[in-house]
């Protein structure tokens, strides 16, 4: 019972924090690093949906994007936008799966390794809804503070 007890209690902040890490942890390898192992991937994709974007600014923008996520989870009271931005993010790391099959299947529901990894952001998902779920409602964050 000790170590369910102890689970509840950091279930959360360590959800958090996980969503911090890797977003923020990914999003510095697209600003800071030139061989990331996602730039063709994006690069791919972005020729693919915006062709007249200049690739190299793009994944500086996208990680600085993917760093402020990350922060927004360790930062109280930012968790909401935190999981809106996330979203938006999720949307475009889906895309691939349907825009760039070439990248992202070998056959038939076959993943490649980039196919993979993005079919595991389903993991991110369920971290962020759990954190969602500990997040009190607006309406109760307003009858707190009429009490």
């Amino acid at each position: 019972m000790v170590v369910v007890n102890y689970a509840r209690r950091m279930a959360v902040p360590f959800a958090r924090f996980a969503l911090f890490l890797i977003y923020f942890y990914f999003g510095a390898i697209k600003v800071f690093a030139e061989q990331g192992a996602a730039n063709p991937i994006v690069k791919a994709l972005l020729n693919s949906t915006m062709p007249g974007v200049s690739p190299e600014g793009f994944l500086i923008a996208f990680g600085v994007f993917e760093m402020i996520i990350g922060i927004l989870f360790i930062v109280p009271k930012l968790e909401r936008l935190g999981i809106f931005l996330l979203a938006l993010h999720i949307i475009t790391t889906i895309m691939p799966l349907f825009v760039l099959p070439e990248f992202t299947w070998t056959s038939f529901m076959v993943p490649t390794i980039e196919g993979q990894y993005i079919i595991k952001n389903i993991l991110i998902i369920a971290v962020a809804i759990v954190t969602l779920a500990s997040l009190r409602t607006f309406k109760e964050e307003r009858q707190d503070k009429n009490v």
